[in-house]
């Protein structure tokens, strides 16, 4: 199942934990990070718990994955996180503000331990690490891409944190676009992800009420080579998902790629429609369709 829409939603809310199963997104993100007061963490991690047991395998009749965003491993209360959730069995756990692959192999240790507890089918349980939240987690980007994390899942990224870090007034320029600094971390996580093959999840759009701005993000995002985007609200969901969808006409003319080259037994390069196509797009085509 491709993971398009990752929809963040407040362990403590019950309330939108049960909208859960109106919101088409792929994967719910049940967040006991950010988005929880201290003072809520206890009733979070249960509530987490039950919303968990509750959709262990399907949501409103189709599969959705299941995550938690834990708090960091540098803050006390994850591992708490972590022996309240694990027993719901989710798909994966959210790690924010990883600082590089040892963070992730910390975890992992916890994961093993806590899923023969739960009798959970080891290595089951996923991880997907918030990568760039402080410049030191940035620049450790890279070092994903040789550390041995048989559990690494993905990538995915933030300009929230890291700007607050840096002292950033601005993440985006005048003309809309991620100044360099965001630019770089963007970049990394993409490559690092797709050098792995591993997802590449973008970061959030945060104007949920703009939906033509979040639409262009969505199809850029899309476009740049990531697989799927976060989100902060369920209206972001069906735009994101729409985004990240071939159009009849990609499949179509992907279709034609591969039709092509199957009729044109060791050719190099074709041309369809007056455009010169070689193995580059021949590749790009079977990925679209499925193919290997």
């Amino acid at each position: 199942m491709t993971l398009r829409s990752w929809l963040f939603v407040p362990g403590d809310s019950e309330k939108k934990l049960l909208k859960t199963t109106e919101t088409g997104a792929d994967a719910i993100i049940v967040d006991l990070e950010d988005s929880v007061a201290p003072q809520n963490k206890v009733d979070a991690r249960r509530m987490a718990r039950e919303w968990l047991e509750a959709h262990r395998r399907h949501i409103a009749g189709r599969p959705m994955a299941r995550w938690v965003r834990i708090n960091p491993l540098d803050t006390p209360g994850w591992r708490d996180d972590l022996i309240a959730v694990m027993a719901g069995a989710p798909d994966g756990i959210m790690l924010p503000k990883a600082n590089g692959p040892d963070q992730i192999q910390q975890l992992t240790a916890e994961l093993y331990e806590l899923e023969q507890r739960n009798q959970i089918p080891n290595g089951t349980t996923r991880i997907l690490p918030l990568v760039s939240e402080t410049p030191q987690a940035a620049l450790t980007i890279p070092a994903y891409l040789g550390a041995s994390l048989p559990r690494l899942a993905g990538l995915t990224w933030g300009a929230e944190d890291l700007s607050a870090e840096l002292g950033a007034s601005r993440k985006r320029d005048a003309a809309g676009q991620w100044t360099t600094a965001f630019q770089f971390v963007r970049a990394q996580t993409l490559l690092t992800a797709h050098a792995r093959g591993i997802m590449a999840i973008d970061t959030l759009y945060d104007d949920f009420r703009d939906e033509a701005g979040l639409t262009a993000f969505a199809q850029a995002s899309r476009a740049d080579g990531f697989t799927g985007m976060l989100a902060i609200h369920p209206s972001q969901v069906p735009i994101i998902n729409a985004a990240f969808s071939p159009s009849d006409e990609e499949l179509a003319h992907a279709q034609a790629i591969v039709a092509a080259f199957a009729s044109s037994t060791g050719a190099g390069a074709l041309q369809i429609g007056g455009k010169m196509i070689d193995q580059p797009h021949l590749k790009l085509a079977k990925r679209l369709l499925g193919i290997d």
